[in-house]
């Protein structure tokens, strides 16, 4: 089995250069001189003022949208490099960030923990923060960050030693860094953390997950003081772990006799439920209408189904909803009970308006599942359901995003659970044996999606999803937990699905399932997807293309080629009345780590480490 850090990144990580805010003396002082703090208005209207992107997803809703027009379908073939900037040095691996931008500056993270302030109008590095990392960090899927937050004058982004740090957003200058947990455990942070503001006391909450899952790790969710870092609540999110408010512990999550997890003949839960995963390592949503916290549930640990049978292995591999005010978990829906395929569930969940059979319109959220399946959701139901995770019954449709699914037939949307497919889990090591028998499993764990976001048009009613068409020969193992190590019980070597593509984009319409039109790539989709009120669809491809898709048929209409694999967000903004799109370049992630035939299909694909600004041509 191989291990789940590359050896690779070991000497990179032993060459960090001690933690530095570097200044651009003229350029910073400049900027500073008319910059505003960051408001809970700007950050709640973020999806309506496009001069600025202040949220991970571009609004508190998460659905990647812009209402900006001028890059369009019409005249997007005039896109051109406005500027581009190198993140430098030998740290060139898998960049997966989505960048912020407030009064003219962007603020982007790379990989190695690390965060640079830009000029938007030339690409001038105004300041950068780079981490000193410890030699023992354990990330499981490269060494990426996925974005940072904004408020105030601080800006704020995890890091992979399991800390958190603000940044006084214009000087670079550590405002506070906390460490949350053990990175000898495990425990990572990659996923962009989220501001909310608490309706019911009106109190500015820092909210953000922990990574870690692979390592056997009890996933948490955290709110915090923006301004001092201070801890408000924590809420683990394996079933019968203590939570804490105020310092102080709290309520246990669900039961406290933790029944969704299976015993020893002699009462004890099983060693599982210490290390149950439930990690939510991606950004949350957050409902303002109802004061609630919408993020995805990780993977339960270890992967091995047969560790934690019989139960569902609540609360993870689905979406959980959490009142801002308590830290308390008071909805949840699980995707894939009893997970052993590390479906996992912290895809993003898209807010938006779903208009069911009968006409009516309903708040829901959206969800495109590692297991293949596409969610959708009454986020008012999910928000008052409590600790039962059956019922009321919350899920309003649910059908497959992409093909040759072989897990599960469909999804019952009378009890939302999965309809499986015998066979499929595959059978547990025969007696004396390490390893049992390998069957052919799609997807694989790494999913019909993985943590690429799809986006979604109010315009067209579409959603955009970056999915692949992949398999796998999967096969059980005997897990052991030893503090650091993998803890997996099962093996992997993915597979081609087809032969024409691995890559396959997809519009497709929440209401009846239709796959309203695709494209495919040859490599594996790992970027996210951004759409506009323009018509168009932005992405990036794993060999280096930025590309424009008509929103409604589909068609290619614009490429760039960046040099290397594009694996990150892509954003627009409006300044100084032009449009401009924005996206980082840098090929790594999951996929040339773990990707058997994928990872030798990329073998190819150059190393960088790059942000790309584009603006239309003038005339």
């Amino acid at each position: 089995m191989k291990t789940l850090l590359n050896p690779a990144f070991r000497p990179l990580r032993t060459r960090l250069a001690a933690a530095v805010a570097t200044l651009a003396l003229t350029a910073a002082c400049s900027a500073t001189a008319l910059a505003k703090d960051v408001t809970w208005d700007d950050i709640v209207k973020d999806d309506q003022t496009p001069e600025n992107v202040l949220m991970y997803g571009m609004g508190v809703k998460a659905q990647r949208f812009s209402p900006l027009t001028q890059i369009s379908d019409k005249t997007v073939k005039k896109l051109v490099p406005a500027w581009s900037f190198s993140f430098g040095d030998e740290r060139q691996r898998g960049q997966e960030t989505q960048a912020l931008i407030h009064d003219g500056v962007i603020y982007v993270t790379a990989s190695y923990s690390r965060m640079f302030a830009l000029d938007a109008r030339t690409g001038k590095r105004l300041w950068d923060y780079q981490a000193r990392l410890p030699e023992d960090i354990r990330p499981c899927c490269d060494v990426v960050n996925r974005g940072p937050a904004i408020y105030g004058n601080k800006v704020y982004f995890g890091l992979l030693d399991a800390s958190i740090v603000a940044l006084n957003k214009d000087t670079g200058k550590v405002e506070w860094k906390v460490k949350f947990d053990d990175h000898k455990s495990g425990y990572t942070m990659t996923g962009a953390p989220t501001i909310i503001k608490d309706q019911k006391t009106g109190r500015m909450m820092l909210i953000h997950g922990t990574s870690g899952d692979e390592f056997g790790v009890v996933g948490k969710l955290y709110a915090r003081d923006p301004d001092t870092g201070e801890e408000i609540w924590m809420r683990p999110m394996v079933e019968g772990h203590m939570g804490r408010l105020n310092g102080k512990d709290s309520t246990i999550t669900g039961d406290a006799k933790a029944p969704s997890w299976p015993r020893t003949p002699d009462g004890q839960l099983v060693e599982a439920w210490n290390h149950g995963g439930g990690a939510p390592w991606q950004s949350s949503s957050f409902d303002v209408a109802s004061n609630t916290i919408v993020i995805g549930a990780g993977n339960p640990a270890p992967w091995n189904g047969w560790a934690r049978t019989p139960g569902d292995s609540l609360f993870t591999s689905g979406q959980a909803y959490v009142d801002p005010t308590t830290g308390e978990l008071v909805g949840f829906y699980q995707h894939t009970p009893n997970d052993t395929w590390d479906f996992s569930g912290n895809n993003e969940i898209i807010l938006f308006d779903y208009k069911d059979a009968s006409g009516k319109t309903v708040k829901a959220g959206a969800h495109a599942d590692r297991n293949g399946f596409f969610y959708v959701t009454d986020t008012a139901k999910l928000a008052e359901r409590g600790k039962d995770p059956n019922k009321p019954n919350a899920l309003l449709n649910a059908f497959p995003f992409v093909d040759g699914i072989t897990w599960a037939k469909g999804i019952d949307l009378k009890t939302g659970r999965p309809i499986e497919v015998a066979g499929q889990r595959p059978p547990p090591p025969p007696e004396g044996q390490d390893k049992g028998p390998a069957v052919r499993v799609s997807p694989p764990f790494l999913g019909g999606k993985n943590w690429n976001p799809m986006s979604y048009s109010p315009e067209t009613g579409l959603f955009y999803i970056p999915a692949n068409h992949w398999a796998e020969d999967y096969w059980s193992e005997r897990p052991v937990y030893k503090k650091g190590a993998a803890y997996l019980g099962m093996g992997f070597g993915i597979k081609r699905l087809f032969d024409d593509h691995v890559g396959i984009l997809r519009a497709m319409d929440p209401a009846t399932g239709k796959v309203v039109w695709e494209h495919k790539e040859t490599m594996p989709l790992w970027a996210g997807t951004l759409a506009t009120a323009g018509n168009l669809v932005f992405t990036g491809t794993s060999d280096g293309f930025v590309k424009a898709f008509n929103a409604k048929s589909g068609k290619e209409e614009w490429s760039f080629q960046t040099g290397s694999g594009v694996v990150s967000q892509p954003i627009t903004w409006e300044m100084d009345g032009k449009q401009y799109v924005g996206i980082a370049s840098g090929y790594g992630g999951a996929v040339p780590l773990w990707g058997g035939d994928m990872a030798e299909l990329t073998r190819r694909v150059t190393q960088g480490g790059s942000f790309w600004v584009f603006r239309l041509m003038e005339d």
